[in-house]
């Protein structure tokens, strides 16, 4: 008599071929996407991917991209039909100036699979919600909401969105090393701009406790768990929005670029170069 248990198929292993074959999507799974995606990373930053450095900082702004050239005397730049990079061979690092928003996020995700980096860091910005943060700290962002409309096209709405750890670990070892602080806790990631005047929306933020507020995080860190990326984010608190007086003006974003901003982005290259020299295992999981 056989006594073996019989097979519940609602518990039996779902191979991992079976995941990419069922949704082509996927950067990875699709070739004739994966070639197009190829295409548009060099035409639109105006670099092949295999000329990227396989550490990669993402930025919104044109300031960070200056500094980039400014500390690495190597920088090579390069400007595409939508957005502009620059690389080091002796960091061992690229950076992109790939815009603001959602959308642009998954975009930038998707076509730099297509350069299979080891790591990549977003430099972004953010509006602090606790009472506690001031303008000029750093936060690390263990997960993000996500409000935006980008990443449900890769994630079911149920998944978090969350960095990959080791990332996060190795770029807190380096502000700490360099002697900042840092906070971690949860973003508010929304494609709502203008909502500081909308009480309902201001309630919930605050019952969500979030820390902080912003545009691309949850997007990058979605949509690079679908596609294989490594990423992690290094968010500067740039205006406190709940605060009386407290939304970023043209002044202010000129003093939060003035007092802060260098310190940033001289934290994400040394962090992405290091990660290069003590050759980081990142892909400590399999996907």
């Amino acid at each position: 008599m056989d006594t073996k248990e019989p097979i519940d198929p609602f518990h039996k292993p779902i191979p991992e071929d079976d995941f990419e074959s069922s949704n082509p999507n996927l950067i990875y799974a699709n070739p004739e996407k994966w070639k197009i995606a190829a295409d548009i990373l060099e035409r639109y930053t105006g670099t092949a991917p295999e000329a990227y450095q396989k550490q990669i900082i993402l930025t919104n702004f044109a300031h960070y991209m200056d500094r980039f050239a400014n500390l690495c005397d190597d920088a090579e730049l390069s400007e595409g039909s939508a957005m502009t990079a620059a690389h080091s061979k002796k960091k061992g690092v690229s950076i992109i100036n790939f815009s603001i928003g959602s959308p642009v996020a998954a975009l930038i995700i998707e076509i730099l699979a297509t350069a299979d980096p080891k790591a990549v860091l977003f430099l972004g910005i953010c509006g602090g919600l606790h009472r506690s943060l001031k303008v000029g700290d750093f936060i690390l962002p263990t997960a993000a909401i996500r409000d935006e409309g980008a990443s449900r096209h890769f994630m079911p709405p149920q998944v978090p969105a969350l960095p990959t750890f080791k990332i996060q670990k190795f770029v807190s070892q380096i502000v700490v090393e360099n002697g900042h602080d840092y906070r971690t806790g949860v973003i508010h990631t929304t494609d709502y701009r203008f909502w500081e005047f909308d009480e309902k929306f201001k309630k919930q933020l605050y019952e969500e406790r979030a820390l902080a507020i912003e545009m691309e995080t949850a997007t990058l860190f979605s949509v690079g768990f679908a596609s294989k990326v490594p990423i992690g984010a290094l968010l500067l608190v740039s205006d406190l929005p709940l605060r009386r007086d407290g939304i970023k003006t043209k002044e202010s974003a000129k003093a939060v670029f003035r007092e802060f901003t260098d310190i940033h982005i001289e934290v994400g290259i040394k962090s992405m170069s290091e990660i290069a020299e003590r050759g980081e295992h990142i892909r400590h999981y399999r996907w």
